[in-house]
């Protein structure tokens, strides 16, 4: 590999001169740097980048840690969005500040958190941003003089600056659009009972419900998934229990785009036809599920390219101004509505 006292020799200038030409810190004729950049070419001369950090302070790295590539395909089918949509959005907003953008994965072990945060301290990252796969509380390994992190998807007691789904005014939202279009028993499949996202988007869908002098009917609850396995029998037998309601519902909501493709298929194995005589929405909006759907889902968006893009520009603000005091930042998504969910008269 060439180093610099190469490029001086073939060039026939100081090492000093070479210095200044790739560094644009001291005027240099133009006879003398087409020389040097002449030398540079032919011998495929690559500056060291340690000197630069080292003369700047700034290395334009930022370190991810995420769990998304070894849990790609781990259950054998989608769950939920994928959170590489969190990634490609982060990715965007650091290939736009001329960054580079450095990812470990964590194979699913927390243990693996200390180490990958000390690696990118070591390579110089100047931040980091630490990604979920669902939005939950994570508590970090303590390590005085870490450098700057964004979570992403996740949160902590200790006030780590977040970026977060904001699922209950997501839910809240979806369930007023469903009331306007004149549904009054409007059913809920949850998520995991424990999960963060369903205590909120439970929260959401009382509260849209409270706003239309509804009374909350606990029937019209039921979880549809009880671990993260492939297993359909707890929801099979949701959908069955809301169907043998005395007052069936007219529309069932769904924990998340995947769930109600499982939906669409018990209902019509049982001879129900979506929207004609039950409607059904999503959540997430996954594009891939919602509108290749017949008929096309009614989904509200987790909004995961949007959070992406603002860890990251929360990240670099902080790298600027040393300001990690921060609430975390909520993003709503959007509702969007197809033709899953049939307005009543």
């Amino acid at each position: 590999m060439a180093t610099i006292y190469d490029v001086a020799a073939y060039a026939g200038v100081s090492p000093k001169t070479v210095s200044r030409v790739i560094n644009g810190d001291a005027p240099v004729s133009d006879k003398t740097r087409a020389k040097v950049e002449t030398a540079i070419a032919a011998l495929g001369y690559i500056p060291s980048s340690a000197a630069r950090v080292m003369r700047s302070n700034r290395s334009d790295l930022v370190g991810l840690i995420t769990g998304a590539i070894s849990r790609t395909g781990e259950y054998g089918g989608v769950h939920g969005l994928p959170d590489m949509f969190l990634i490609k959005g982060i990715q965007q907003k650091i290939r736009e500040a001329g960054k580079t953008l450095m990812i470990a994965d964590t194979d699913n072990r927390y243990e693996q958190i200390d180490p990958l945060v000390r690696t990118f301290m070591e390579h110089r990252a100047e931040g980091i941003l630490y990604v979920t796969e669902s939005h939950r509380e994570i508590v970090l390994p303590e390590m005085p003089n870490r450098c700057p992190m964004v979570l992403v998807n996740c949160f902590d007691a200790a006030g780590t600056p977040s970026v977060l789904p904001d699922d209950e005014r997501g839910q809240y939202d979806l369930v007023r659009n469903i009331i306007r279009h004149g549904h009054r028993r409007i059913a809920y499949i949850t998520l995991q009972a424990g999960a963060e996202a369903t205590r909120l988007r439970l929260a959401g869908y009382r509260r849209a419900l409270d706003e239309s002098d509804m009374v909350f009917d606990p029937d019209l609850v039921q979880t549809g998934i009880t671990d993260f396995a492939n297993d359909s029998e707890p929801l099979i037998a949701a959908v069955l229990k809301l169907l043998s309601l005395a007052d069936p519902p007219t529309v069932i909501c769904c924990g998340n785009d995947e769930m109600a493709v499982r939906v669409y298929g018990i209902l019509r194995t049982r001879g129900v036809r979506v929207p004609e005589q039950i409607s059904v929405a999503g959540y997430d909006n996954h594009s891939a599920i919602a509108e290749t759907l017949f008929p096309p889902l009614t989904s509200t968006e987790l909004p995961y390219m949007r959070m992406g893009a603002l860890a990251a520009e929360i990240l670099f603000d902080i790298i600027e101004t040393k300001e990690t005091a921060r609430p975390p930042v909520r993003v709503v998504g959007e509702t969007i509505w197809r033709q899953s969910v049939t307005a009543l008269k």
